[in-house]
């Protein structure tokens, strides 16, 4: 899975296992989402992202469908492996911390989505309608990748191109037109 992660270049893509822990990601999720390697590793969690980080507010137009997702996320996480400590602990921490995710749980909203559309907002591209797709891995049903893309020739289309050229800057010619002959 990592492997096809690596060969995404074009689209933002990131793989998250239980819990929603973030585990690996591509340079375009990084400047869409947030700057993954400068967090650290326990705080690579979209959940905590949605919930503690006020800048999702800003990056989801849509923050109060993009958290009701998160937490439907995470109920479903929670069935399938009830007994596990670290999401009992994530649970409660960000019951603590939020009371929007203490109102989100107790509607005991269950599901995992597949593909949809989600809106980020971007500071200097401005906003992207996207369509997501989760992809499991059929080795090990934890491992999610996520890959949003959009329709072909599309204005939002043109934006991702632009992402991916903050992403991968073309490196200025060399001017040879001042060099003197010897």
């Amino acid at each position: 899975m990592r492997q096809a992660l690596a060969a995404l270049t074009t689209v933002p893509a990131y793989i998250v296992g239980r819990r929603l822990d973030v585990l690996a990601w591509n340079e375009l999720a990084r400047l869409l989402i947030v700057d993954f390697p400068t967090l650290p590793a326990a705080e690579r969690n979209m959940a905590r992202l949605v919930f503690l980080d006020e800048a999702s507010r800003d990056l989801y137009p849509d923050w109060e469908t993009k958290a009701r997702d998160t937490v439907a996320n995470l109920r479903y996480d929670a069935g399938r492996h009830p007994d596990d400590p670290q999401l009992a602990g994530l649970v409660g921490e960000l019951s603590l911390a939020s009371s929007d995710f203490r109102r989100l749980w107790a509607e005991h909203n269950v599901h995992a989505k597949n593909r949809g559309r989600k809106r980020f907002h971007h500071p200097r591209i401005g906003e992207l309608a996207l369509d997501y797709v989760a992809m499991r891995a059929p080795d090990d049903p934890d491992m999610t990748m996520m890959i949003y893309s959009a329709p072909a020739g599309s204005d939002t289309a043109a934006d991702l191109l632009l992402l991916a050229a903050l992403a991968n800057p073309v490196p200025a010619r060399a001017d040879h037109s001042a060099q003197q002959a010897p």
